[in-house]
């Protein structure tokens, strides 16, 4: 859908805004709420958070927003640079853009952008969220990242494919209205004189 840097710079944006939030939530409730609500005693997770003083990164305390907003740059840097590219890239490897149909194509790069972005930012997790007092084990790392994976995987795959993407595009195409109905018709124009 984006046609440009620009749309793919908006596009990516609005996918990373979306997503970061429900991966916190995922993360924060899902695997960890338990753990959380465990260790402090209290009923609630964002109650056990405050008394924990916030969510450990790098074995320090930091408020939630500062989780999101960590992991927003995190993920949009990694999106614009790795994800979005490849993503495209294996997705032509099988697929013809031009004789595919537009929602096969994109939900094959959907699965893609899925496969790449959800081991990678999955090891960014596991080395952000350590138990560092425990002491540093790289066995350890890599065996709470297999675990993210196991856990984040099927929740990327069936959110980016039914809820995520399907917004997104519905609101990068309120976005740029305009822009897509000016390309439409001069598709058209080229195919009648053609």
């Amino acid at each position: 859908m984006p046609r440009n840097q620009f749309q793919r710079m908006v596009f990516a944006f609005i996918t990373v805004v979306i997503t970061v939030h429900a991966y916190v939530f995922y993360s924060l409730y899902v695997i960890h709420g338990n753990m959380f609500m465990q260790i402090t005693g209290e009923t609630g997770v964002i109650a056990a958070i405050n008394k924990m003083g916030g969510v450990p990164i790098f074995g320090k305390p930091v408020p939630i927003w500062a989780v999101v907003l960590i992991e927003f740059v995190l993920a949009y840097t990694l999106e614009n640079l790795l994800g979005s590219p490849l993503s495209f890239k294996l997705a032509c490897k099988n697929f013809d853009p031009r004789s595919t149909h537009p929602v096969l194509f994109e939900t094959t790069i959907i699965c893609a952008t899925v496969g790449i972005m959800c081991p990678v930012m999955s090891f960014i997790a596991a080395f952000l969220y350590y138990n560092y007092q425990a002491g540093f084990d790289i066995w350890t790392l890599l065996a709470d990242w297999l675990k993210l994976v196991c856990y984040n995987f099927p929740f990327a795959f069936f959110t980016q494919l039914f809820f995520i993407q399907p917004t997104v595009r519905t609101i990068f195409k309120t976005i740029f209205a305009k822009d897509i109905k000016n390309r439409k018709k001069a598709e058209e124009k080229q195919t009648i004189e053609a």
